[in-house]
């Protein structure tokens, strides 16, 4: 946003306040605009991820879609100001009464926009906007229907005072009521319970769009304070700029296809590869790989691969090294950290291998929102396309986004180890209990996704208790560390990253890079702290699929142990469980790391 005006960084308005997002200003409230309300993307800047391109295309219908990154907040000397346009939202004020006030009641005049004067007052009295409005989780966002609702359904055409009175100072919906000068009233709390219809259907409208720009809508329309933190979900699509091996392998097969065109599996392919030439030029790349290529090629090269299957792959094959060799790469630049470094003890024989990654980029982009209900990513970094989400224009055609660039460390289990523990029984209960729990929460939303297996939830939860000690002595705090779990089943491979990066150019400094170096110390960390939690054993004994309080995707998991700022969870903080992980109290036979004696 322009410098005369209220300003946010570029990465808050792909993380919170993007088109549709509802914002407060020093005196006024208002609904960040469309991308229509934007400057021209001519005078953007351009951000440039093929990969990213490629998903918005496939999976939004969009030809060739572009990335743009927001307006700076303060223009360079000389260059004009830009800015993002923001539309005055709620149309409904509250007038700053005084006579009308005692003890603790007070009771306030509703008035709509078309009330106010130039100067936005009313009969010289100031007005604040009302905080309560109407949406769905569709994203679709209106003014709450004053008349409607305290008339209930039919207001006779009844255009007398509206009033909302407060009893108390708490301002809870128990103590608001909407009172008209007729002699109607009703308690704000009734507005709540939107499975009634208090509020109506949900008329659909997209004013950060237009005021007259709609959607039919069969939802109930919900009561939701604009202050709220379930006003606005974004729904980002991140990837790491990574190269993609697949893509430089099948161009490369592409060129001896004339040879393999007959390969179908290994074995053919080990025949081929007796000539000299053939083995040359595939020398570096695994039989499998080149043989997926060739099988992708035969299927017309239209094979989509998720984001993370593309970094994993970038990721394992990196050289050994401590990173120091040049020229570097600014986008990807890792190194596998040799084993006499940081391998010291037992603790870590579930470890495979530890990388160094040095330098990344990683580019955001803000594909739509929700309102209520959040939206989160499958384990392979997909969104699920089913879901109904906000448009951020009428008919888009570019996306914003912002890029970062930073650096992270990876770990590799073994997937021997991996195999091992799975095939425990004390394992496969407790995975099956948190698949019940699962189950439950995938029927109460009536979503339809699989579950994502015990190796995630052990990865995710290692991953937020190594995040916790490396905070403590990397110099960057734990609110700016996240993560990337990888899951391949088919490939047999299990990893986690957890990186920071920045909007800076340069990036970051190195001081989470270096930790890996003593690895064996943070997990050790980890093990300690989650094996005994401030709230166990509430927290050891809590069953996923039991319990009122309805936590079906935690497992042995809460605020004093495992969970960990959202900005640093890829998941929302679900799919959690200390049992996985190290012994706990309730369940002492399922961990994949055991504490040293």
């Amino acid at each position: 946003m322009s410098s005369k005006y209220p300003t946010v960084r570029r990465s808050q308005v792909i993380t919170t306040w993007g088109p549709g997002a509802l914002i407060d200003l020093p005196r006024h409230a208002g609904i960040v605009g469309s991308l229509e309300a934007w400057p021209n993307p001519g005078d953007l800047e351009e951000i440039v991820d093929q990969r990213i391109a490629q998903k918005l295309a496939l999976f939004m219908g969009i030809a060739a879609p572009k990335l743009y990154a927001p307006p700076p907040d303060t223009a360079a000397p000389g260059e004009k100001d830009q800015g993002i346009g923001v539309k005055r939202f709620p149309q409904w004020f509250l007038v700053q009464e005084n006579a009308a006030s005692s003890g603790s009641f007070r009771s306030r005049r509703l008035v709509q926009h078309k009330a106010l004067d130039e100067r936005w007052r009313f009969d010289g009295l100031e007005v604040v906007p009302t905080r309560f409005v109407r949406a769905c989780p569709r994203g679709h966002v209106a003014d709450l229907p004053w008349r409607r609702f305290v008339h209930r359904t039919d207001d006779n055409g009844c255009l007398q005072q509206l009033w909302l009175d407060e009893q108390g100072t708490g301002g809870d919906l128990g103590d608001l009521t909407v009172r008209c000068e007729c002699g109607k009233k009703r308690g704000l709390h009734e507005a709540a319970e939107f499975e009634s219809f208090a509020l109506g259907r949900c008329p659909g409208t997209r004013p950060w769009i237009g005021w007259e720009a709609r959607e039919d809508c069969e939802l109930p329309g919900r009561l939701l304070i604009r202050t709220a933190a379930n006003a606005y979900f974004p729904q980002v699509l991140s990837a790491l700029s990574l190269p993609d091996r697949q893509t430089g392998l099948t161009k490369l097969v592409a060129g001896l296809w004339d040879f393999l065109e007959m390969v179908d599996d290994e074995s053919d392919l080990a025949v081929f590869k007796k000539k000299p030439t053939i083995a040359a030029k595939l020398s570096g790349h695994d039989d499998a790989d080149v043989v997926a290529a060739i099988k992708d090629l035969k299927g017309g090269g239209t094979a989509e691969r998720p984001v993370k299957q593309v970094e994993l792959d970038a990721i394992l094959h990196v050289p050994e090294g401590f990173g120091d060799d040049v020229p570097v790469d600014p986008n990807f630049h890792a190194r596998r950290l040799p084993e006499l470094v940081w391998r010291k003890t037992p603790l870590s024989d579930g470890i495979a291998a530890v990388i160094q990654v040095h330098r990344l980029r990683e580019v955001l982009t803000l594909t739509g929102f929700t309102r209520f209900e959040a939206v989160v990513p499958d384990i392979d970094g997909e969104y699920d396309t089913d879901v109904v989400r906000a448009e951020l224009a009428d008919e888009p055609t570019w996306f914003p986004a912002v890029e970062n660039r930073g650096e992270g460390i990876f770990l590799l289990l073994a997937s021997a180890a991996v195999q091992s523990w799975l095939a425990r029984s004390e394992v496969k209960k407790r995975v099956d209990q948190l698949r019940d729990g699962f189950d439950r929460w995938a029927a109460d939303r009536k979503v339809q996704r699989p579950y994502p297996g015990g190796p995630y939830v052990l990865l995710h939860t290692l991953s937020h208790l190594m995040l916790q000690s490396l905070s403590m002595r990397c110099g960057y705090p734990a609110s700016s560390i996240r993560e990337r779990i990888y899951v391949d089943t088919d490939g047999d491979r299990y990893g986690l990253m957890l990186y920071t990066a920045s909007s800076d150019a340069e990036g970051t400094l190195g001081g989470l890079v270096q930790q890996a170096r003593d690895i064996e110390e943070h997990l050790a960390a980890a093990v300690r702290s989650g094996g005994l939690c401030s709230n166990d054993p509430i927290c050891a004994q809590h069953s996923p699929g039991e319990g009122f309080e309805a936590r079906w995707l935690h497992g042995a998991a809460c605020h004093g142990c495992a969970l960990i700022a959202e900005t640093s969870c890829e998941m929302r903080n679900d799919h959690l469980d200390r049992a996985l992980v190290v012994p706990t109290l309730a369940v002492p036979a399922a961990a994949f790391f055991v504490p040293l004696a």
